[in-house]
């Protein structure tokens, strides 16, 4: 049994409801990345996951057992979130912020430690925030905010891992990085991850389990080679394209139809 999973779930914004009657497996070990046009529930999904967003009927389970009934701490140690456009405290300093992933494993007799320390550095190195480490925060770019905000994830040594569009903000070059960062986390520790991305093209990518939502439901999901087909991309993202295979890593890729043209 998959540790993080959904049953029944409906998901609602005060009386609109956005998802309804969802199932999802979030497979362990592996990659998983939802996709869909926007407002289709994916990221009201993933915050469910990592309970910021209460279920309006059904549950999220983990290890069998109810988010809803677990302590917080508990599920902060086994599930790490970052959601879209998190916001900082002022004036705090990029070591500062990082530091805050190692919160779920101190107690008030254990404050701070040494592995606690090699988290924090290992976090920033990985994620190339080191030099920036006695930096404020807000001074930083749109690019190196989403880098530390994601060091801090990667700090709290999570056995999930939870990204709500994380290459927000960032440049192609950086991007890629941190799909590779992700990838390499996921293979080196065997960390279970899902994440949310825009980028149809780089889900297919990276993605072991590509989940395809729309109007607050699933439509497909399973391996990107099976999942993403010029009719899925159609009825989902109502995008006429010519699906080929990436002829760097055999993964399917989106080309989009016809531009438009001036008429003669």
């Amino acid at each position: 049994m998959s540790r993080l999973t959904a049953r029944d779930l409906t998901l609602a914004y005060d009386d609109r409801t956005v998802v309804r009657g969802l199932d999802l497996t979030v497979p362990d070990g592996r990659v998983t990345v939802i996709v869909g046009p926007n407002a289709c529930g994916k990221s009201t999904t993933l915050r469910a996951l990592g309970r910021l967003l209460r279920p309006a009927g059904g549950s999220v389970l983990l290890d069998g057992k109810a988010l809803a009934e677990l302590p917080t701490k508990k599920i902060a140690q086994q599930i790490g979130l970052l959601p879209q456009s998190p916001t900082a405290p002022e004036a705090i300093t990029v070591a500062d912020l990082v530091s805050r992933g190692r919160q779920p494993h101190q107690s008030w007799w254990q404050q701070w430690s040494d592995a606690d320390e090699l988290a924090v550095t290992e976090a920033m190195e990985r994620t190339d925030v080191a030099a920036l480490a006695d930096r404020n925060v807000d001074e930083l770019s749109g690019g190196q905010r989403q880098r530390v905000w994601i060091a801090m994830a990667l700090a709290q040594e999570t056995d999930i891992l939870l990204l709500d569009e994380p290459t927000t903000f960032l440049d192609i070059a950086h991007q890629v990085e941190v799909l590779d960062l992700v990838r390499q986390l996921n293979h080196d520790k065997g960390r279970t991850v899902a994440i949310v991305l825009h980028d149809l093209n780089q889900a297919a990518r990276y993605a072991d389990h590509l989940v395809a939502m729309k109007e607050g439901r699933i439509v497909a999901e399973g391996a990107p080679s099976k999942v993403v087909t010029a009719e899925l991309v159609r009825e989902v993202f109502g995008l006429p394209c010519v699906v080929v295979s990436d002829p760097v890593t055999g993964s399917p890729l989106v080309v989009p139809g016809s531009p438009w043209t001036p008429s003669k």
